[in-house]
């Protein structure tokens, strides 16, 4: 069995995976912002898992992530610091930590041709890019979120324009997948599309899957955006999943 750890700016997803891929078991709770009760909140949760037998616990961060072992949190103002000790004393098995778009693209890629660009929209914009379920070197660096552009009269992050609490700010909704309406759908496809040409000029994907809530929405919003030629617009096959998935496949291709 495998144990997918879900580190997002908003919540933590726990997830116990088969050595087949299905999930058995699986406890979300709301990521705090002190340092320390986050830490007690996550190893009270692991401890309920450490009666099963595990093969490997992938940890995904939203973040930057250094020799296997220190993080920094991208939302967090935390420093760099490490979970490997308190991990490796709930745990015998390996242990894994990786970005949490690069596991996310590792999954949303595996059945895709050529090169993806996975881009998550949530509490942040994050990126990863992978061929057939493999991360690729240059997705080391690849921080889209924080390229600045031009809107509404400044120069802002992009993740601030089109993230998708920038979204739930802007319009005034508990969560960006209660968007609806023409209008709303077209001042999202031209926020999301600001760092797209940036993208492909850099990268040259052959596809671009968009993420996160804004992945749950996909349909309603992509007909506005504009089209790219040789790059193809996906919905994820799990909106809001695709980063657990990645931990078991991640956990697995391990050798």
């Amino acid at each position: 069995m495998y144990l997918a750890v879900d580190i997002g700016g908003t919540k933590t997803l726990v997830a116990l995976f088969s050595k087949r891929g299905r999930v058995l078991r699986r406890h979300k709770f709301k990521t705090s912002w002190q340092k320390e009760r986050f830490v007690r909140d996550l190893m009270r949760v692991l401890g309920g898992f450490t009666k099963f037998k595990l093969t490997g616990v992938v940890v995904a961060v939203p973040g930057v992530v250094q020799k296997n072992c220190s993080i920094r949190l991208g939302n967090r103002d935390w420093g760099t610091f490490s979970l490997v000790n308190e991990l490796s004393g709930l745990f015998d098995c390996p242990i894994y930590f990786e970005n949490d778009a690069n596991l996310a693209s590792v999954y949303e890629s595996q059945k895709l041709p050529g090169k993806t660009v996975f881009l998550t929209f949530s509490t942040g914009i994050g990126g990863g890019i992978a061929e057939r379920g493999r991360i690729l070197p240059e997705s080391d660096d690849f921080e889209p979120g924080h390229k600045i552009y031009p809107f509404g009269g400044k120069k802002l992050e992009w993740e601030d324009i089109a993230a998708s609490s920038a979204l739930e700010k802007a319009f005034h909704v508990d969560s960006a997948t209660d968007l609806r309406g023409k209008k709303t759908m077209m001042e999202i496809a031209e926020r999301v599309y600001l760092g797209i040409p940036d993208i492909v000029s850099k990268h040259q994907p052959d596809t671009i899957i968009l993420g996160g809530p804004l992945g749950k929405i996909f349909n309603l919003y992509v007909k506005f955006l504009p089209k790219v030629e040789g790059v193809r617009y996906r919905r994820p096959r799990r909106p809001l999943e695709s980063v657990i998935y990645g931990c078991y496949l991640f956990g697995k291709n391990q050798k």
